[in-house]
Parts: C-alpha cells; sequence; structure tokens
C-alpha cells in the first residue's frame, strides 16, 4: 500500500510543467495527442500526430487519430470537429464512416504513410476547407460523387427533393396499373437546371434507368464534374431491368429451381415496389417450387430484401 501511495504521488508530481521541464521531461501527453500546458495549441505542421505523445511514440491508432484532430479542430474554431475528424481518418483507411470500423481498424497502430495522409488532409480542414472538398468525393442517395470547388456541394436536404420526385413516379405507375386496360406510361424525360455535381440527375438516372435526363449549368466547371461523375459512374445497364425493373430478377427466379437443393434459399436486394411483384410472378409460376418466405425492410423502413425459399417436392 505504502509504494502505491509512493508511486501515486510521484506520478502526481511529474505532472508539474516546471518539474518535467528541470528532468528533462517533454510535456505530458493527455488522450487525444495535446498538452497540458495553456498555451496555444501548436500547429499541426509542426507538431506531427506521432510524435504529439512521447509515451507512445509512432503508436498512433484511429481512434487516437480522431480524438486528437477533434480538439486541434475544436481549439481553432471548426464547425462539426468531431465529424469531421472522423470521415478523415475512415476516408484514409477506406472506410465510408467511422462507426463502419471494426475493432481492429480502430486500434490497430496507423502506417507512417496513413498519419501523414491524416495530417495533410487535416491541415485543409484547418483552412476551413469543406470537408466535401477535402476528401474530394461525398455520398448521395446510393452514389459516391466526386466533389471539387467551385462546385456547389449537394445539401442533404436534396436528397429529400430526389425522393418526391421518385415517389410521383411510383405513384404514376401504381395508379396505371390499377386500371382495367393498363396503358404504356411514358418513360419520363427530366430536366436538372443547375446541376452542380450532377447529384440530382444521376441519382434520377439511377433509379429510373428508362428515364432521359438531361443536366445543364452555366458554369463549365460544373458541368464538366457532372459528366466526369456520369463517366465513373456503374455501368447503367447494370440497372436497367427491363420496363417493370424485373427482368434480371425472373430470369435469376427461373434458374433456382435448378440450382438450389431442397429448402435452399435466394436473398434478393430489389426495389420498395418489387416486393408484391415478385409474390405475384411466384405464384403465376408455381412450377417453379418457390415461395417468398419474408420480407425485411432497408433502414428507412422500405421493403429492400426478399427471403424466397425452394419447396420440397
Amino acid at each position: 500500500m505504502w509504494k502505491a501511495a509512493t508511486d501515486f504521488t510521484t506520478m502526481r508530481c511529474l505532472t508539474h510543467p516546471l518539474l518535467r521541464r528541470l528532468l528533462g521531461l517533454s510535456p505530458l501527453c493527455l488522450p487525444g495527442g495535446l498538452s497540458q500546458s495553456k498555451g496555444p495549441i501548436l500547429s499541426p505542421k509542426r507538431l506531427p500526430l506521432r510524435q504529439s505523445c512521447s509515451a507512445r511514440p509512432g503508436l498512433v491508432t484511429a481512434t487516437d487519430a480522431v480524438n486528437y484532430w477533434q480538439k486541434v479542430f475544436e481549439a481553432n474554431g471548426i464547425p462539426e470537429a468531431r465529424e469531421s475528424s472522423e470521415y478523415i481518418v475512415s476516408f484514409v483507411l477506406g472506410a465510408k464512416t467511422f462507426q463502419s470500423l471494426n475493432s481492429k481498424s480502430l486500434y490497430t497502430p496507423l502506417t507512417a504513410v496513413q498519419q501523414e495522409q491524416i495530417q495533410q488532409l487535416s491541415n485543409k480542414r484547418l483552412e476551413r476547407m469543406p470537408v466535401q472538398y477535402v476528401l474530394g468525393e461525398w455520398d448521395f442517395q446510393d452514389l459516391t460523387l466526386k466533389m471539387r470547388p467551385p462546385v456547389f456541394i449537394p445539401r442533404p436536404e436534396t436528397e429529400d427533393l430526389v425522393s418526391i420526385v421518385l415517389e410521383e413516379e411510383s405513384r404514376k405507375c401504381e395508379k396505371n396499373s390499377g386500371l382495367c386496360f393498363p396503358v404504356p406510361v411514358p418513360h419520363p424525360v427530366i430536366l436538372e437546371i443547375g446541376c452542380g455535381s450532377g447529384a440530382i440527375a444521376l441519382s434520377l438516372l439511377c433509379k429510373l434507368p428508362q428515364s432521359r435526363v438531361i443536366a445543364v449549368d452555366k458554369e463549365e466547371a460544373a458541368v464538366d464534374l457532372t459528366r466526369e461523375n456520369a463517366h465513373s459512374y456503374e455501368d447503367l445497364d447494370a440497372l436497367d431491368g427491363g420496363d417493370d425493373g424485373m427482368r434480371v430478377i425472373k430470369t435469376i427466379l427461373a434458374l433456382a429451381p435448378s440450382l438450389l437443393k431442397d429448402s435452399g434459399s435466394v436473398f434478393l436486394e430489389v426495389d420498395p415496389r418489387h416486393p408484391d411483384m415478385v409474390e405475384n410472378w411466384l405464384q403465376a409460376h408455381p412450377n417453379l417450387l418457390l415461395v417468398l418466405r419474408a420480407i425485411h425492410k432497408d433502414f428507412s423502413g422500405k421493403p429492400r430484401f426478399l427471403h424466397i425459399q425452394k419447396q420440397s417436392r
């Protein structure tokens, strides 16, 4: 007990800045790599993260980096300090969000290259560059789009506009399907004025692959970025499911009985309008011996995932 008390007293004494200077020790490191000193925080350009805490030289984890840069951002008045830090660190580690990183990624020491990348990106954020420009990309709906100044960064609320357009198109299709004699619904022609990065136009084209989308902007930089995002986007043929979006689904289900064992399953990610269509199609093809066992919703509450099972003969 006496030894423990002595050690505690010694540790407490060593936290005194003057005593540490007399003993030639570096300033005491606190969580996140910040000094206990009341003075201004050293510029990250002069104090790399891996050198900011002598107690753990070179052993800096993703969690350490997030905590450190959060405090640096806060001390410099950077808005959304925690979010900015998490986005930068997760981006360098190849993840969309910090929350998606597993425990191994969170606590494995960062390499020198990763630390340098985090520092370079964080320095840009310290200059108050929006994090979307810092990373050079941003997610919108189900797309990852390139971002660069001076092109306008799409607001999160803009995703609601896309949803409203999609709901209206879905309503038209439902209304038509309810008629005694359905008539062909013309494919929509969409004009976006002020396309920016192409977020709205490309999102609608993704969700409505049969549509024709025209995107215009008075700024050449915006048109160029929209074109670049369109060319780097996945093959639109992969999104073409025919007029009802069921072409690929029907092909998979038609082949499933010959590939599945009894009680084997097929799991599909589909458009929210497809579960009822799939169930009706299966009922119209009883020879396939497939039954829709479950419909699971996505995080937004829309029916998105199907569990289809082969019945025993």
